[in-house]
């Protein structure tokens, strides 16, 4: 049992991880590129996104791994041989409980812990990435801005960087605005960590100072220029929004009497967000027993269906409870475990329907629209062969 839902468990988490990141890799090639940032960042930046596929990716993982496990089972006639030797649904319930439980207190670290942090940490580089602190490279043959005051422009560039020739720069300065062209530079440290030397060779130099109406020209072999970094704007904290804040946090800011109101309903409403999700994962092995087992004689994968479109609505109906428990509409407790007693006490008849109900089917209605439905599409169908009956001479 336990190896049946270990490979479609596996499989979904690294199907479901591969295409949510291969989606939202093109776009952040998209967004660095636009920015001009360096392509490593994107890695880094798909590396926090991965907990918050996770946290959606890890209770999938588990229903279909559950249910393809007693599909199995029952497609083989291999569960009617452990039910009549005595075994019940109970007791082949064991080992994907275990499975529940170990995967509900991993998802319980990554969204409760390392989803925060890594969410923080997506939207640093992404602020990052706008205000320029990553680092744009100077593109050769473009006029590149460092903050308000300088503009260069280089023509050419040899050695990785570090040989460049076709110099132009404009500064603005207290004393007024200075133009320098050089045949080539190169980057030097400085001992200010806020400032880089720029030694440039055969060059002249143009400083209109204030007041002077005759510009000063200087012809140059060698000059250093200092060139003051861009003092960026520093990102803010964590904790500012409910995504970026822990479970102990949000559990101390729902509870804190000084903080707003709308604060604390906001951190009420995604710590019963977070937990119910969690929670919701003991109820997935009895789910998949219900929706694994097909009806006798019988292939179809409705379940199998049913069972992600379950999974899926009921998300989105705690998302919609977290919405609006954060706008004090709703206390967050009635809004998110209102929907998780509807759900458990319909997993429970389906699965109470499966195990003690003799020849109990609980998507047995269902099974019946869907085959017959099958059947007139494919009666429909163009090019299908109808038989034809032999009539027999009285």
């Amino acid at each position: 049992m336990a190896r049946l839902i270990a490979v479609p468990l596996i499989s979904t988490l690294l199907i479901s991880a591969m295409l949510l990141v291969l989606d939202r890799m093109l776009r952040l090639f998209d967004f660095v590129a636009t920015e001009g940032g360096p392509v490593s960042v994107v890695w880094r930046m798909l590396a926090n996104l991965l907990p918050e596929y996770l946290g959606l990716g890890i209770p999938i993982g588990l229903m279909l791994g559950c249910l393809l496990a007693f599909r199995r089972l029952a497609t083989s006639s291999e569960l009617d041989v452990l039910r009549a030797v005595g075994i019940s649904y109970t007791r082949l319930l064991y080992v994907p409980f275990m499975y529940a439980i170990a995967l509900a207190i991993l998802n319980l670290v990554i969204v409760g812990y390392v989803q925060p942090r890594a969410r923080y940490n997506y939207e640093q580089l992404r602020f990052e990435l706008r205000s320029g602190a990553l680092g744009a490279s100077i593109k050769v043959g473009e006029f590149t801005n460092f903050g308000t005051q300088m503009t260069l422009r280089i023509e050419s560039s040899a050695n990785e960087g570090r040989d460049l020739s076709g110099i132009f720069v404009r500064m603005t300065t207290k004393e007024g605005p200075v133009a320098v062209t050089a045949e080539k530079g190169q980057f030097l440290r400085a001992d200010d960590p806020n400032t880089i030397i720029f030694r440039l060779t055969k060059g002249t130099l143009v400083h209109s100072a204030q007041g002077s109406p005759v510009p000063r020209v200087l012809t140059f072999d060698t000059h250093n220029l200092p060139i003051p970094l861009p003092k960026y704007e520093q990102f803010r904290k964590r904790g500012d929004k409910s995504l970026e804040r822990t479970l102990p946090e949000l559990a101390v800011l729902g509870k804190d009497p000084g903080a707003a109101s709308e604060l604390r309903a906001t951190s009420r409403a995604a710590f019963h967000f977070r937990l119910a999700e969690v929670v919701s994962m003991f109820l997935l092995p009895m789910l998949a027993a219900a929706l694994g087992i097909p009806p006798k004689r019988s292939t179809s994968a409705l379940g199998v269906f049913l069972s992600i479109v379950m999974i899926v609505t009921y998300h989105k109906v705690n998302e919609y409870g977290q919405a609006i428990g954060s706008l004090g509409r709703i206390d967050p407790i009635i809004a998110l475990w209102v929907p998780f007693a509807i759900f458990a006490g319909l997993v429970l008849w389906m699965y109470h329907t499966v195990a003690y109900v003799p020849g109990g089917q609980p998507i047995g209605g269902l099974e019946k629209v869907f085959a017959k439905i099958w059947a007139a599409i494919r009666r429909r169908l163009p090019g299908r062969r109808r038989r034809k009956t032999m009539e027999i001479p009285a």
